[in-house]
């Protein structure tokens, strides 16, 4: 980290120079001078605060790579994914989660009544991101997919959440039953096939590539998030709507 520091600044009286190396220039070429040197100054600042918050032991282009990562607007496919909500909402809201997690646990509540809330304003989407060392998050994953063959994927997402401490097929049975669900065929559904591998497998790469490194991971409106909270969502209803 002192590296990067010591290049921010370094670069700064690289960048507050340079103008006075130049030879005189009309107002135009001066306002374009300034406009430029205001945008490397601001990147600068952006790296240092990321930087000083994180304490991160990363190099400098690395830094810069994930500040412009977190401001891309990424293709996450949500068309693949179960969603609800209004399908043309202005605000979309992907969430990439588990269900052995126990933040992912403890937010699904915070979900469900933020589409209730604006049901009509907001679309939530589903994405599987089982951690590697949560072994029983993928047979979940596959229980909720089950459900979703049924056209209950939502209700039971809800009501499994809070079972993050014991997921095994009593439990998803159990939750199933509540639900009214044929138990047959979910009984056959619910098995972690390469059907529903593969969609655990798709889900993963494109979190992975868009930088999804633990659950659960927001993005609104494609944009990861740092700092996800209801609050954002109440901000954006307001200023969209």
């Amino acid at each position: 980290m002192k590296k990067i520091i010591l290049s921010l600044f370094l670069l700064l009286p690289l960048v507050s120079c340079e103008a006075a190396k130049s030879a005189p220039q009309s107002n135009e070429a001066l306002r374009k001078k300034a406009d430029s040197l205001a945008t490397e100054l601001s990147e600068v600042k952006s790296v240092l605060s990321y930087v000083l918050e994180r304490g991160m032991n990363s190099s400098f282009e690395q830094v810069k790579k994930d500040i412009a990562n977190a401001s891309k607007e990424w293709d996450l496919k949500i068309e693949e994914s179960p969603s609800i909500g209004n399908p043309n909402a202005k605000i979309t809201i992907v969430e990439f989660t588990e269900f052995q997690c126990p933040y992912c646990s403890r937010i699904a509540p915070t979900m469900e009544s933020l589409i209730n809330k604006y049901p009509d304003k907001i679309r939530l989407v589903y994405k599987h991101f089982p951690l590697s060392f949560h072994k029983d998050a993928p047979a979940a994953a596959a229980a909720t997919i089950a459900a979703q063959k049924q056209g209950k994927f939502w209700e039971y997402r809800w009501a499994l959440a809070p079972h993050y401490q014991i997921l095994n097929d009593s439990t998803f049975t159990a939750i199933a039953e509540k639900l009214g669900l044929n138990m047959e065929q979910f009984k056959k559904d619910m098995v972690l096939d390469k059907e529903k591998q593969d969609i655990i497998d798709r889900d993963m790469k494109l979190g992975m590539e868009a930088g999804v490194q633990g659950t659960p991971n927001f993005y609104v409106n494609g944009k990861r998030q740092e700092r996800f909270s209801p609050d954002l969502i109440d901000k954006l209803v307001k200023e969209l709507y």
